[in-house]
């Protein structure tokens, strides 16, 4: 059976964090509180557990789950080129609500479905999930619900839909009050850099959440921006 465990009560949060990383390790799942939304997670570089997180969702090998890591020079190891774009992003908004998609670099030994040689990262500025990835490393995490289903906001939304396909569950209360005013928007802004890498490319904004657009283009610029 599935635990839940409250990481406002310390002795709950030791456990749950010890129980967190073993269950990782095995490739099984479990669901953290992210700043945004709870997230579903497994070892990115577990081609198994990948496809399990996809399979709790309900999801194929199309929709390749986003990558939350614990800082910028994860960012580094993993991209395969970080521009000054890039740069100026994770430096104004991580930790935090906005994810990144680049290139990865074609030496990786992962699986995370049909990304077309590109990977969608994010540092999340929620404590819970920056301790876990810490000692675990990149993550793939993908919103804690079944497809078609509200992202959950709390542990206890997110094991009423998963149930059993998860192992342990790491309730952090409520998440989203870092983005008032994004309440219709509570998932992270999701931008495409992977074309910055040309002198005429230019940014895509793929998913409007909770860093606005606008602050986006003030940071990157207008002329680089689709």
């Amino acid at each position: 059976m599935a635990a839940l465990y409250d990481c406002s009560v310390p002795a709950e949060l030791l456990t749950g964090m010890r129980l967190a990383r073993g269950a990782i390790g095995r490739g099984e799942l479990v669901v953290i509180p992210t700043d945004t939304v709870y997230g579903i997670a497994a070892d990115a570089f577990q081609p198994a557990a990948v496809e399990r997180l996809l399979a709790a969702k309900g999801r194929g090998r199309q929709s390749p789950p986003p990558v939350l890591i614990p800082g910028i020079p994860t960012l580094d190891a993993l991209a395969e080129t970080v521009t000054d774009e890039v740069r100026r992003l994770t430096a104004e908004f991580w930790p935090g609500g906005l994810t990144i998609i680049v290139r990865a670099r074609p030496t990786l030994e992962w699986d995370l479905g049909e990304t077309r040689g590109t990977v969608a990262l994010r540092m999340p500025s929620d404590k819970v999930a920056l301790e876990l990835l810490a000692e675990t490393g990149p993550l793939a995490v993908s919103s804690a619900n079944r497809t078609g289903e509200p992202a959950a906001t709390t542990a206890l939304e997110a094991e009423q839909m998963l149930g059993e396909s998860v192992a342990v569950y790491l309730e952090g209360g409520p998440v989203g009050e870092a983005y008032p005013g994004a309440a219709e928007r509570s998932g992270s802004t999701i931008v495409d850099a992977t074309a910055l890498t040309h002198p005429e490319g230019k940014l895509r904004i793929v998913r409007h959440g909770v860093i606005p657009d606008a602050e986006i283009v003030r940071v990157v610029g207008v002329e680089r921006c689709a």
